[in-house]
């Protein structure tokens, strides 16, 4: 036996956790590793690798359906949509970048069970909801040994526990998943951002609200402070930019952006994106750019998700040596910490319970990883409910033990 278990299909998925089991054995659920160094270190005995379950089972355009095995790459499903004009509209986020990873290195931008289990949003989060929201059935096989199946084809599915809000997010400790299947949606024809230049965080913030607030349709707010801005594609300024998307076709886009602009004229100058520039700053912003890093010293990144409104109230409360960019109107705070520094965890969710919220450690050294909360601790009830959910999928831990809770 070696230490990567490489499965062909669900039932040698089956097969590999019961002599897990059996042998008392704690496997390490990965598809292609691009997520592998968020949260605590890994403290098991052998990876079991999905990558080799790929493929697109079932695509039905006109139904806004498709069902793909976990292991199939993000990049090839999303490929497939566009010929339709069709997106995974929850847009998620890779990873890769971020955690120091290149393209060709072995992964290709995440698969989709990857992106169910951490439950992946990008900057449509306000507008579309989170992976979880699109998530319509899976197969899956639990810590028991046993497989499941869940939901189906259409939204409204549940005549139970709904096991897809279950499993998503749970980062691979419940049960180990095959197949998925999510909703897709149209892609817009066109989209244009509106960008108020130089403001702080505060009002960046207030401005954010005015335009959630108004009849525009805002799809993606984001605020780009100076230090940041120029790591951005699609701005032809380097100083703060706070910047807000619009999509749909194209009379209705260039409406709503003549409204939005003049709605937001009292905060500041506003400038214009066209289509081409709108879409590089949006990738940008999804792929968190200032952060990524291809360098062998580690910056501490947390991702801090509190309310929009208050956002700003989180960010000043950190040292003031740390950068940060604010996405979801101000509720996403992507926040690296100086080199050299710890991470910090008191200080960081000190600030967060001061508003409310909750923060996760993204990228850290293993060590710190090891001695920190990586996820936001759970209040004693709803640890008591998670440990009770996590026994009743995976009574032994043989699914990324330790992963999200120190000795879970």
């Amino acid at each position: 036996m070696t230490d990567i278990l490489k499965p062909r299909d669900a039932k040698e998925v089956e097969d590999a956790v019961r002599w897990a089991l059996s042998h008392d054995k704690a496997l390490e659920v990965a598809g292609q590793g691009s997520k592998r160094a968020i949260g605590r270190p890994s403290q098991t005995d052998i990876t079991l690798d999905l990558s080799g379950l790929t493929g697109v089972t079932l695509y039905e355009p006109a139904e806004l359906v498709l069902s793909a095995r976990a292991g199939t790459p993000l990049s090839e499903i999303e490929a497939l949509l566009e010929k339709n004009h069709q997106e995974l509209a929850f847009e998620p986020m890779d990873y890769g970048p971020v955690l120091g990873l290149k393209a060709g290195q072995n992964y290709t931008s995440g698969t989709i069970g990857g992106a169910i289990a951490a439950n992946l949003s990008g900057p449509r989060r306000i507008k579309a909801g989170a992976a979880r929201d699109h998530f319509l059935g899976l197969s899956a096989v639990t810590g028991r040994g046993e497989t499941i199946k869940s939901g189906g084809r259409v939204v409204k599915n549940v005549t139970g526990y709904d096991m897809c809000k279950v499993l998503a997010g749970s980062w691979g400790t419940l049960a180990a998943m095959t197949d998925v299947t999510v909703k897709v949606l149209p892609r817009a024809e066109t989209q244009a951002t509106v960008v108020v230049e130089g403001l702080d965080d505060a009002s960046a913030c207030a401005a954010m609200a005015a335009a959630m607030g108004s009849s525009c349709d805002v799809s993606a707010a984001a605020h780009l402070p100076d230090h940041v801005a120029s790591y951005f594609d699609g701005l032809p300024n380097a100083e703060a930019a706070t910047a807000l998307r619009l999509e749909g076709v194209a009379p209705s886009v260039r409406h709503r952006k003549d409204a939005l602009a003049a709605l937001l004229k009292p905060f500041g100058p506003v400038l214009l994106l066209d289509e081409t520039e709108s879409r590089a700053l949006w990738r940008s912003v999804r792929q968190v750019k200032p952060f990524a890093t291809e360098s062998a010293r580690v910056r501490p990144l947390w991702r801090i998700s509190t309310a929009p409104a208050r956002g700003h109230a989180v960010a000043a409360a950190i040292t003031p040596a740390a950068q940060m960019f604010y996405d979801w109107g101000g509720g996403l705070i992507w926040v690296a910490m100086p080199f050299g520094d710890e991470p910090d965890a008191a200080s960081i969710r000190a600030a967060v319970a001061s508003v409310g919220g909750h923060a996760t450690l993204i990228r850290a050294e293993a060590a710190v990883r090891a001695s920190a909360d990586v996820f936001e601790p759970q209040e004693p009830a709803l640890a008591a409910l998670s440990k009770r959910v996590k026994d009743a999928f995976d009574p032994k831990g043989v699914l990324n033990p330790g992963r999200m809770v120190a000795g879970v």
